[in-house]
């Protein structure tokens, strides 16, 4: 056998190796060791044709006639969570927030880490380009019916639940799903301008008739009445105006703040809230571009900041004995990974103005912020009450039966056999390990006692999300280039 060849069939079992060696504590190689799985996890939950390249080596294709029912290409992208379904809003908020951190923190990330961050923002928004492609009438906002895919426990490559595909024609309204979708391709298109001058134009112009589409039929897809829409349109524009530098999004930005609720000063930011992160990302044309109109924006981002500090006269925010970030509601690493981000962020706009944050009783430098990031950073690494990492594959001490549907369920290369719907149920009702290790995975995590019960049933504090894992990216690679901040 030529060697290139011997080279080829080990190289999947070389990777899983280095994976698996145990890491250093507050070192550059636990930081380091702890993005390379982050990246990895993207690759576990990939849907359609895989590479050759994939180095998840237990997974195969997938949700190959995604799109078929509509006469529309939708394979590919990603599944949100354990489950087999691709939700186009969370989706659109995982490249997002992949492409924020590829922007803010790409500098500090290793060269191949780099790469394999953009392989991961791409595959996410090759989709997203997908979902748009017939506009301005028609946007496609999810692939797969999410009652009967979570009445099965099958492998995605076994899946035979309906795909049903949802679809806006205009003038119904998905200004929630258009607008982050819109805000995903323009942030894209910046993380790939200098790489792929040629895909980032296509990004941005695609985000541009995507940010029509949700402002021309304003109102929000989703049935969840907590979930409204105005936020997205002001990150969308937000995104769009860093992207291109059109000041007809500055003027939008500037023109329909109250309107679209702006002033509401929520302090919350995830795939269904950009408050926080909007502010976050204004505030960066105050600070450094001294754009005064919108001072609005920083004054919230900078009482967000103080009500995450618990010597502040303003801070409401709850935390865990053991130092975590809590929030009720279950999947709660979200807020962790994301705060943190936002912390690092905005800690950065601080220091590049030469500015901190006066929260009545005390002043918050970027000093300050950075390390309230990084308690959270190695909590979730395993500097907690359990000494458990929240991040599978990471550490010898790590979640083993995460709720999740292709882990748990034996791998099609070692069973080729269809495990149909209801015969997954032994798998997941099993005290036993998962047999797939989703390296890089951060799951839901403990709850508000920090107790973190190793169980495959509680999805809540089990189960690993996209949205979890793409701001912990920028974290992790800024804490690669800044161990111990200062």
């Amino acid at each position: 056998m030529a060697l290139s060849s011997t080279l080829n069939l080990i190289k999947p079992l070389l990777i899983l190796f280095l994976l698996h060696l145990p890491s250093h504590n507050s070192s550059y190689l636990e930081y380091s060791d702890a993005l390379s799985r982050s990246i990895l996890f993207f690759e576990g939950q990939r849907s359609g044709y895989l590479p050759n390249d994939q180095r998840i080596v237990w997974r195969s294709n997938s949700g190959l006639g995604d799109g078929w029912e509509v006469s529309a290409d939708l394979t590919g992208g990603y599944y949100d969570a354990g489950d087999n379904v691709k939700f186009g809003f969370p989706m659109a908020f995982t490249a997002t927030m992949l492409a924020w951190s590829v922007i803010e923190f790409g500098d500090s990330m290793p060269a191949g880490e780099l790469r394999n961050a953009l392989v991961a923002i791409r595959w996410a928004t090759d989709y997203l380009l997908k979902t748009v492609s017939q506009l301005p009438n028609r946007i496609f906002v999810q692939v797969g019916d999410p009652i009967k895919d979570h009445s099965c426990w099958e492998r995605p490559e076994d899946m035979d639940t309906a795909r049903t595909v949802y679809t806006v024609e205009a003038p119904n309204t998905a200004s929630d799903v258009a607008g982050e979708t819109a805000a995903a391709l323009a942030a894209s298109s910046i993380a790939f301008r200098s790489s792929d001058p040629a895909y980032s134009e296509t990004l941005l112009r695609t985000a541009v008739k995507a940010f029509e589409f949700a402002d021309t039929y304003r109102g929000a897809y989703s049935d969840n009445s907590d979930i409204r829409d105005g936020d997205e349109l002001l990150w969308g524009a937000a995104w769009l105006r860093r992207a291109s530098q059109d000041d007809s999004y500055l003027n939008y930005i500037q023109n329909n703040g109250k309107t679209l609720g702006a002033d509401d000063n929520i302090n919350e930011f995830g795939w269904d809230n950009k408050h926080a992160g909007l502010n976050v990302l204004v505030s960066k044309e105050v600070l450094e571009g001294n754009m005064y109109s919108l001072q609005s924006y920083k004054a919230s981002a900078d009482s967000f900041m103080c009500t995450l500090t618990p010597d502040s006269d303003s801070s409401h925010i709850e935390y865990t004995p053991g130092g975590l970030i809590y929030r009720p509601g279950g999947s709660n690493l979200q807020h962790a990974t994301i705060i943190s981000f936002l912390l690092l962020v905005y800690a950065n706009y601080l220091q590049r103005s030469s500015q901190s944050v006066s929260c009545g009783n005390i002043n918050l430098g970027p000093t300050m912020l950075r390390q309230m990031a990084k308690r959270q950073v190695d909590y979730i690494l395993g500097e907690n009450p359990k000494g458990m990492s929240y991040m599978v594959g990471y550490s010898n001490y790590y979640p083993q039966r995460i709720h999740h549907r292709g882990s748990s369920l034996p791998s099609i290369k070692d069973h080729p056999q269809m495990i149909g719907c209801k015969e997954g149920s032994v798998y997941f009702n099993s005290s036993d390990p998962n047999p797939n290790v989703l390296v890089g995975a951060i799951v839901g995590g403990p709850g508000e006692d920090d107790a973190y019960d190793d169980n495959r049933e509680d999805f809540r504090k089990s189960e690993p999300t996209t949205y979890i894992n793409a701001p912990f990216v920028g974290v992790l690679a800024y804490f690669v280039a800044n161990p111990n901040p200062s």
